[in-house]
C-alpha cells in the first residue's frame, strides 16, 4: 500500500472568495462545484479519504484536484483544459464536391442515391480516399439534402 504526504491546501482569501461565489451562486457545472467543495474541505484539513468519502469522489481525484490547485492555481484545479476534438474528414472543397454529386443524376441503374452509395460512389470517383456513412449522413443533413426520397426539390432535370 502506498502512503501519501498528506494534503496542506491553503487558499489565498481571493481563491476563497471565488469559492465562496461558486459555492453560494447560481447555475455552476457539476464537476466544478464537486471541485469547489473539494478544495474548501481540503483547506480545513481533511484528508484526501475522509474529503472524498462526503463529495462522492475517489481519493485519487480529490489528492489530483488538490495536486493542481498546488501547482497550477484556481483555475487549473476547477476547470478542465480545453480538448481538441477530431480533425474533419472532409475538405470545404470535397464537401462541395459530394453535394454537387448529389444533386446529379444517381448512377445507372439506381433510382436515387442512398447514404450507402454516396459514400460509395465518392470513393469510386476518387473524391475522397475514404469516407464512413455517418460522415456522408452529416453532410447531407448540414445541407437538408434527403436525396433518397422521390421528391427531391433539389435535384431538378440536368
Amino acid at each position: 500500500m502506498r502512503s501519501y504526504r498528506r494534503l496542506c491546501v491553503r487558499l489565498s482569501k481571493g481563491d476563497r472568495e471565488k469559492l465562496d461565489d461558486i459555492l453560494s451562486g447560481g447555475v455552476q457545472a457539476v464537476r466544478t462545484v464537486l471541485r469547489a467543495l473539494v478544495l474548501c474541505r481540503l483547506e480545513q484539513g481533511h484528508s484526501a479519504s475522509e474529503v472524498a468519502a462526503a463529495v462522492r469522489l475517489t481519493s485519487k481525484a480529490v489528492r489530483e484536484i488538490g495536486r493542481r490547485y498546488e501547482t497550477g492555481g484556481l483555475e487549473q484545479a476547477l476547470y478542465e483544459r480545453p480538448r481538441p476534438g477530431t480533425a474533419e474528414v472532409l475538405g470545404k472543397c470535397q464537401k462541395q464536391r459530394i453535394i454537387a454529386m448529389v444533386c446529379s443524376a444517381p448512377p445507372e441503374g439506381r433510382a436515387r442515391w442512398s447514404v450507402r452509395l454516396v459514400a460509395e460512389e465518392a470513393v469510386k470517383r476518387k473524391l475522397v480516399l475514404r469516407v464512413g456513412r455517418e460522415t456522408i449522413r452529416l453532410l447531407l443533413l448540414s445541407h437538408d439534402l434527403k436525396p433518397w426520397r422521390e421528391k427531391n426539390v433539389v435535384c431538378g432535370p440536368t
